[in-house]
């Protein structure tokens, strides 16, 4: 049997109420596909980023101004 959402009570007159087990679940994960894709985001990000260093790397060496630099 599932547990069902209940509530819990305190001396100090504070209350919780505790979720389901199937709201528990759900909300799991949804924080856990959240973190995944903010992961795969952060990868993107990452890999957008070193491709552009790349291009950059690329348009310096042809046109000589990696040269000039030094």
């Amino acid at each position: 049997m599932k547990n069902k959402r209940y509530n819990e009570e305190y001396d100090e007159g504070s209350n919780l109420l505790w979720p389901s087990e199937e709201e528990d679940k759900i909300t799991r994960k949804f924080y856990r596909d959240l973190s995944h894709l903010s992961k795969k985001t952060i990868h993107n990000k990452k890999k957008k980023s070193s491709m552009l260093k790349q291009f950059f790397r690329m348009i310096m060496d042809k046109s000589g101004a990696h040269h000039k630099l030094k």
